[in-house]
Parts: structure tokens; C-alpha cells; sequence
């Protein structure tokens, strides 16, 4: 029986799937490659056809990364499991050290990583995440998801008590599962990147392209299904509101930029969509967004984006330095 089951969905991008397979058979090994193609109507069958070694299943209707997520769970039979989108790559050796230390822990669930940034003139940014929660992240977790999806190795035993992944939330199913995973059990990290990690685009066709609507899903998904977790909902009433402000807090700079952002491209819909989205968070997140964007740095950022509209990608990089200093002060 194989260690570990990598399991890579993919729709409609051959062009990019051979280099994610060949990087998950170089990360470790006792390594079963399952891919679940997802209804591609072009040449993806035939490229995996030719392809030695691997798991290829076919689903005729598109599921979603979610639901072919989990398709590959039912086909998969190793004792670990790790996600791999299409145009991510593996490092070598990288899920080989994972193992390791997850094996070393046993009471943990999962493993995870950081994980190198490339955007789509393949430049790389700065490996994230920078810190590193561990052991009972479930409350860090509730703020933010700082987990990687495809830098995680689990149990896939845990999954007995904690269920599938959700595939009526695209977008944010990965941070609903490791939420779920850090509520009954412990987590590790290695603090060194293990994948490199494509950046989603509004062209892209990956499921977190859409900015906004990942958020609102995740705003739903904290007040209607995060908060009625067992051990969140008997946690007294000041920590789980903490955690609402925080939450709200964190999202709400992400809105900002998307809501300028939007204006700045008279996309006045998306605009009024984030607008919309930060009325209904906590109280505490809009007087910290006023002070935030009030900064001298802030401003400047944002007036350099006003008036050079082709400096907006390395203004918003500019805007995301700025509030990761600020963050640490």
C-alpha cells in the first residue's frame, strides 16, 4: 500500500499537468498519483494516458475542485493525503520531510509548509507564510487561513471523524477542512517552502480568482458554520466574539483594496459588492480600516495607483508590504 496519495485535479490545462505530476513523484516515495480529471473536453485524457504510474480518473461532469477533490479521496488508499493543483509544483524530496516529522508527532493530523509565490510572468515572491502557529491553531486559523493547500500532508484516517470536503463552498473548501481537522486535532509545520505556488488572476479560471466572493463565503461560512463547532460554541461568549473582530478586521483591508481597486477600473459593481460585504462585518473593523488607510504610506500607495494606472500590481505589492510591517509593529 502506498505512504502517501497526491491527488492533482485538473480541467481543461494539459499543457501545464505533466510538470505538477513529475514534481509530485520527485517529492517522496511510496507516492500514488491520483488525478481526477475534471470533464475536460480537450486533449487532458490522451496526456494522461501516456503519462506511466498514475491514477487517472474521469469524472463526465464537472464537480468542482472540491468534489473531484474527493473523488480522489475515495480512490486514493495511503495513509497520507496532499492536494496539488494542476499548475503547482512540488519541490524534490519536500513530502518525504514532511512525513518525517509528522510520523514523529503523533496526536498531529496534518503538516504544512510555506510556500513560494509565482505570478504569471513566473516572478517569484517571498515564501509565505512567515509565522508558523502549531499544536491548537484552531482560533488562529478562525482569523485567517495562513495554511498553503497544497503544502498539507494529513492523516487520511481523520477524515473518518471529520468528514469530506465541502463542495458548496469553491474557493475556501480547503480552509473549511483544515478548520475542521484543527478543531479535534493538533497541527505541525516545517518553516521551509515545500511547493511553488501559481498565482490566481481574474482570467486564470482557478477556483480563488474571485477575490470578493471568496470573502463574503468566508464571512457566511464563520457566523453560520464555524462558530456552531462544538468546541467554538462552548467557548465563552468574549473569545468567540474576539475572534468575529479579528476575522472581520483582517478581511476588511482585503475589501479596501478591492473596492478601490475596482473603482479605479470603473468596475463599479465589484466595488459596491466589497462595499456592501464591510458594512456586515464586526463594528471594530471599519474604525481600524480608517485608521489604516489614513497612514501617510497608505496614501501614498494608493495615490500612485490613481495616478499611474499601470503601477497598480506594484502599488497593491507596495500596499501588502506596508500592512505586513504595520502588522508586526
Amino acid at each position: 500500500m502506498p505512504r502517501v496519495s497526491v491527488i492533482i485535479t485538473t480541467h481543461n490545462r494539459p499543457d501545464l499537468l505533466p510538470r505538477a505530476i513529475e514534481s509530485a513523484r520527485a517529492a517522496g516515495s511510496e507516492i500514488e498519483i491520483i488525478v481526477v480529471d475534471d470533464a475536460s473536453s480537450d486533449a487532458t485524457a490522451e496526456i494522461c494516458k501516456s503519462i506511466q504510474g498514475i491514477n487517472y480518473v474521469r469524472v463526465d461532469r464537472n464537480q468542482g475542485v472540491a468534489g473531484a477533490r474527493n473523488i480522489g479521496l475515495v480512490a486514493g488508499s495511503g495513509e497520507f493525503v496532499s492536494f496539488l493543483d494542476d499548475d503547482d509544483l512540488r519541490l524534490p524530496g519536500s513530502i518525504e520531510r514532511q512525513l518525517r516529522i509528522l510520523e514523529q508527532n503523533v496526536e498531529a493530523a496534518l503538516i504544512y509548509a510555506q510556500a513560494i509565490p509565482e505570478g504569471p510572468d513566473a516572478k517569484q515572491g517571498k515564501p509565505y507564510p512567515t509565522e508558523f502557529p502549531q499544536g491548537d491553531v484552531l482560533w488562529d486559523l478562525l482569523i485567517r487561513n495562513f495554511i498553503p493547500s497544497g503544502s498539507v500532508v494529513f492523516r487520511r484516517d481523520c477524515l473518518s471523524q471529520i468528514g469530506l470536503l465541502d463542495n458548496r463552498i469553491p474557493g475556501i473548501d480547503d480552509w473549511d477542512l483544515w478548520i475542521r481537522l484543527a478543531e479535534m486535532f493538533p497541527v505541525v509545520a516545517l518553516e521551509t517552502p515545500v511547493m511553488i505556488w501559481r498565482q490566481s488572476t481574474a482570467t486564470s479560471a482557478q477556483g480563488s480568482s474571485d477575490t470578493v466572493e471568496l470573502i463574503e463565503r468566508g464571512r457566511r461560512r464563520f457566523r453560520k458554520d464555524w462558530l456552531r463547532l462544538p468546541r467554538i460554541a462552548a467557548a465563552p461568549a468574549e473569545k468567540r466574539a474576539r475572534a468575529w473582530r479579528e476575522f472581520s478586521k483582517n478581511i476588511a483591508e482585503h475589501l479596501a483594496w478591492e473596492s478601490f481597486s475596482a473603482f479605479r477600473k470603473a468596475h463599479l459593481g465589484r466595488a459596491m459588492r466589497s462595499a456592501w460585504i464591510l458594512i456586515h462585518l464586526h463594528p471594530a473593523a471599519l474604525v481600524h480600516l480608517f485608521r489604516r488607510w489614513t497612514r501617510a504610506s497608505t496614501l501614498v500607495t494608493l495615490l500612485t495607483a490613481v495616478v499611474q494606472s499601470d503601477r497598480l500590481p506594484q502599488a497593491r505589492a507596495r500596499f501588502r508590504e506596508i500592512r505586513s510591517n504595520q502588522t508586526r509593529r
